[in-house]
């Protein structure tokens, strides 16, 4: 489980920097999400990566940490993946603006000769 998890998170970085280096402003909107799905992914396995227990214990229990979920993570992840939204909602009204103002979606703002 723990190799599968981080060869997707290995794709989605390296997927997210190849995005990155294009020239279109929409490709780079595009990277800038998958490198934060892949690191909203290592938050999330930073949590222990347990099926099926709780994140939390019932009064009167003894509390063994390995059998229970660590709930920090999720609750960042949950955040982040909020903060995220936000965040590609503003970049695509800049680039819709920045198209506008001067009729191509490069990141140089000009065409190639």
């Amino acid at each position: 489980m723990e190799l599968i998890l981080s060869l997707g998170i290995g794709v989605l970085v390296g997927s997210g920097v190849w995005l990155l280096l294009r020239p279109r402003t929409f490709q780079v909107i595009i990277g800038l999400g998958l490198i934060s799905y892949a690191v909203n992914l290592f938050i999330f396995s930073m949590g222990r990566l347990v099926a099926d227990k709780p994140p939390v214990t019932q009064a009167g229990t003894r509390i063994d940490p390995a059998m229970l979920a660590d709930p920090v993570p999720q609750a960042l992840v949950l955040t982040a993946i909020v903060i995220g939204f936000a965040t590609t909602a503003l970049f695509l009204v800049i680039l819709l603006a920045t198209r506008g103002l001067t009729g191509t979606d490069h990141v140089d703002g000009r065409e190639p000769d």
